[in-house]
């Protein structure tokens, strides 16, 4: 085994057990490792790819906390505002755009981690949840980040970290196979996208049951703040790659 098939591994394991462990979050982990080993155009889809892995590894373990009625508005909203995110994109700066959401995510998640405890809303509806969708579906199609905003809300609206994570993980398994039916269509889920994704579906596995295994252990308050702690490194690796590229 070399190099390349140990690194797709890590990065694999690490954006699977982040994944079971959150509801979310293989991009974020699994994207910078592979990277360094296979070109763009192959890392995109086989996130898509991993990330639907976990999240049909992680679904039935979280169905009873899956409120339809709850997550089909922000369904709706994101399947529609994807292709808008898309359409908008020669509009706009992306990095511009990109720098300062995550500027905004670094100071919402450090100021909340603080504080201990997020802010609660007592109020938002399904039209609440659908414009929120919406916004993410947008931010999705524009710079590829479709799930913070609806993780942020889903945290302000003091659901358990259950009901939480039926939100997140309802949300992002929609988008996720929106994204590779887009992706397969256009051609971008090649034979060797194929290949690669074999070589991590074990590991994806693996790391997603460990995940899994630790979220049974937090409590509502401890997944918040791994939540926010996750968004937040987020947000500043967003950052550094976009003022010190390279």
């Amino acid at each position: 085994m070399g190099i390349l098939e140990l690194t797709i591994l890590a990065g694999a394991l690490a954006g699977g057990f982040v994944s079971g462990l959150t509801g979310f979050g293989t991009g974020l982990t699994a994207l910078a490792v592979w990277l360094t080993v296979i070109e763009p155009a192959v890392a995109a889809p086989l996130v898509v790819i991993c990330s639907l892995i976990s999240q049909f590894f992680t679904l039935p373990a979280i169905w009873h906390a899956i409120s339809w009625p709850r997550v089909l508005p922000f369904i709706v909203g994101g399947v529609v505002g994807v292709p808008l995110g898309t359409l908008i994109l020669p509009m706009v700066s992306v990095d511009g755009f990109k720098l300062f959401f995550a500027i905004f995510l670094v100071l919402y998640c450090a100021f909340t981690l603080a504080q201990r405890s997020a802010p609660k809303l007592a109020w938002g509806g399904k039209l609440a949840n659908a414009i929120v969708g919406l916004g993410g579906g947008v931010l999705g199609g524009l710079t590829g980040l479709s799930g913070p905003l609806p993780t942020i809300w889903a945290t302000l609206r003091g659901w358990s970290k259950d009901e939480k994570r039926g939100v997140f993980q309802g949300y992002n398994t929609a988008i996720l196979l929106f994204a590779v039916v887009t992706q397969a269509i256009g051609g971008f889920m090649t034979l060797e996208v194929g290949r690669v994704a074999l070589i991590a579906f074990p590991a994806t596995i693996v790391g997603s049951w460990v995940g899994r295994k630790i979220y049974n252990r937090l409590g509502d308050s401890s997944f918040n703040q791994v939540v926010l702690a996750l968004l937040m490194f987020s947000g500043l690796s967003m950052i550094v790659a976009i003022v010190w590229p390279g």
